[in-house]
C-alpha cells in the first residue's frame, strides 16, 4: 500500500534513513536493509528485498512495521497528533509553566514532569469540570510514551473510577465487597 506524500512535505532517503520534513517539524527513521523504499510520483512504496538473508516472516513483519512508522511520520509532520487526558478525582489538579507540568494527585507531594520541546502542552481547569491536559506533537511514538508516563502517576482504578484517563475512555467498574456478600 503506497503512502501518499501531501503538499508541503519533503522526504529524503540516504543510507537506510528516511527523513520527513513538513510544516509541523522534522522526523527521521532508520529502515532495515531487508526493506527497499522507493519515492516516486508523490508516493512512497515499501518492498521486500528478496536477496536479503533475513527469513521471510521477519521480512514481512519489518515491511508492515516500517510502512506504519513512516506513515505516522508523514501524518505527524503534516497534521500532527493530539491526545487529551482527564484527571478524575477529588482534589486532583494540574498546571503548567511552559513545558514543566505540575500534578497534585492526592500524594503528600506534587509531581513535576519536564516535557521535551517537541511536545506542546496545555492544561485547563474549569469549575465543576475535571482538569484536562492537552498534548500535541508531530511524533506519535513520543506522544504515546509521555501519555503512558503521565497515566502511570495515577492509573484509573475500577472501584471508584478515579485516576488519569484518556478523554472519552470508559473504565469497567466493579462493585465492592459489600455487593457480593449475600
Amino acid at each position: 500500500m503506497p503512502i501518499a506524500i501531501p503538499a508541503g512535505v519533503e522526504v529524503k532517503q540516504n543510507d537506510g534513513v528516511i527523513t520527513v520534513k513538513g510544516p509541523k517539524g522534522e522526523l527521521s527513521q532508520k529502515v532495515d536493509s531487508s526493506i527497499k523504499v522507493k519515492v516516486e510520483n508523490g508516493e512512497m512504496v515499501f518492498e521486500i528485498d528478496e536477496n536479503s538473508p533475513v527469513n521471510i516472516k521477519q521480512k514481512q513483519a519489518f515491511h508492515g512495521l516500517y510502512r506504519a512508522l513512516v506513515n505516522n511520520m508523514v501524518v505527524g509532520v503534516s497534521e500532527g497528533f493530539k491526545k487529551t487526558l482527564e484527571l478524575v478525582g477529588v482534589g486532583y489538579r494540574v498546571s503548567n509553566q511552559g513545558n514543566i507540568v505540575e500534578f497534585s494527585l492526592g500524594y503528600t507531594h506534587p509531581i513535576f514532569i519536564q516535557l521535551p520541546p517537541e511536545v506542546k502542552v496545555e492544561t485547563k481547569s474549569e469549575r465543576n469540570q475535571n482538569p484536562v491536559i492537552m498534548l500535541e506533537s508531530c511524533d506519535k511514538q513520543l506522544l504515546g510514551l509521555i501519555c503512558a508516563k503521565i497515566r502511570s502517576f495515577r492509573k484509573p482504578e475500577p472501584y471508584k473510577g478515579k485516576g488519569i484517563l484518556f478523554k472519552g475512555e470508559v473504565i469497567r467498574r466493579k462493585s465492592g465487597k459489600s455487593a457480593s456478600a449475600k
